[in-house]
């Protein structure tokens, strides 16, 4: 049994280390992210700034139109841009969520 070497012992504490350290990096973040909701629950709510008058600041517009990427669901979208689900299928009657294809063109306001 002569002639071990230390690291053999030193292997696994160093795992454990880091295995330690990956579960309180990842439990703190999970702390600091958490907001008043539950811990099973997602705040969905989209924060809305209020539009700007004429006053010497812009109102910002939205684009009248949407380019559709890979993986895109008219929810998707409307989560992105801010407009609701219903307008964009209102604006868009063909508009069938099954059919999304990368590269289409849907309208987001008139």
């Amino acid at each position: 049994m002569a002639g071990r070497s230390p690291a053999r012992f030193l292997a696994p504490l160093a795992l454990i280390a880091v295995v330690l350290a990956f579960f309180f990096v990842v439990s703190s973040s999970l702390k600091d992210s958490g907001s008043d909701s539950s811990p099973g629950q997602t705040s969905a709510q989209p924060t809305a700034t209020p539009a700007k008058g004429k006053k010497g600041t812009k109102q910002r517009r939205q684009p009248k139109r949407y380019t559709v990427r890979s993986g895109d669901t008219p929810s998707s979208i409307a989560d992105k841009t801010g407009v609701p689900l219903e307008e964009i299928l209102r604006l868009n009657p063909d508009l069938d969520p099954q059919t999304l294809s990368p590269g289409q063109r849907i309208k987001l306001r008139q």
